[in-house]
């Protein structure tokens, strides 16, 4: 029996959307620990993207920031060629950025549902197209990590616009799976459930809950916290490795909910 594939991206060069904190910083920081030769990450706010920037680099990694508004989607197209630019060919993308705003079928505008959209949908179909495009020019492989959510299978009432975007993502990620397979790109999807992350404290302050929201809300929970990014970022790590290099189109459930089983 061969010995199994190490969870390492020696010599890989990895974009993170959302890396500047949350869920995207966990898997750009985890990227770095698995050996990658280089990490990109993207966000709005270039202070934080310096301030990871530089903690990357204290990791032993090459890295670069992108200040990008994922709405937009010519800022979207130039990301892949900036990330080229600083540290080579991209051969492993994490599409971690995405908005959660809240809004019900009755009270959605038009806008909110196409800025989720853009975001949660476009950008990752933008970013996957621009890194595929260049892995075919050069002949090599590839793997895409979707941050997706366990809303992409209906989600609640509030979240009629965000559970739809990443039901989007979640159709795109085996779309693109089975596209992009004879190029030996692999894509995958991870269903995020309820995490402890700088936006989620947001949402939650914005709603008018406690400061302590937290520590009321951990202990109901089956395995006695909330989903952490570290959490996430081993798990996408996974995938962006060879360890995986049989598994494409896969959604995974990330929860410690059982979707479609009752107690």
């Amino acid at each position: 029996m061969t010995a199994l594939p190490p969870v390492r991206l020696d010599g890989r060069v990895v974009l993170v959307t959302g890396g500047t904190q949350g869920i995207g910083e966990g898997c750009a920081l985890a990227a770095a620990e698995a050996g990658a030769a280089g990490v990109c990450i993207t966000g709005r706010d270039a202070a934080r993207g310096a301030a990871v920037v530089e903690r990357l680099r204290a990791l032993g990694t090459h890295a670069h920031f992108v200040t990008a508004d994922l709405a937009d989607a010519g800022a979207t197209a130039s990301i892949v060629p900036q990330a080229e630019a600083a540290l080579g060919l991209v051969d492993g993308l994490v599409n971690a950025a995405g908005l959660t705003d809240r809004g019900t079928v009755l009270d959605t505008s038009a806008a909110l549902w196409d800025r989720l959209f853009a975001v949660n949908a476009r950008a990752p179909f933008l970013l996957t197209q621009a890194m595929a495009r260049r892995l075919k020019d050069a002949g090599r492989p590839g793997a895409v990590v979707n941050v997706i959510t366990m809303s992409s299978h209906g989600g609640q009432p509030f979240l009629t616009a965000y559970a739809s975007s990443k039901g989007a993502l979640a159709t795109l990620t085996k779309n693109t799976a089975l596209g992009l397979r004879p190029l030996r790109i692999r894509v995958n999807g991870i269903n995020i459930g309820w995490a402890d992350t700088p936006g989620e404290h947001a949402i939650q302050a914005r709603d008018g809950r406690p400061p302590d929201w937290l520590e009321q809300a951990e202990p109901a929970q089956p395995f006695g916290r909330l989903i952490r990014p570290r959490d996430v970022a081993g798990l996408a790590t996974y995938l962006l490795s060879d360890a995986a290099e049989m598994m494409t189109g896969s959604l995974i459930d990330f929860d410690q909910t059982i979707m479609g089983a009752y107690e």
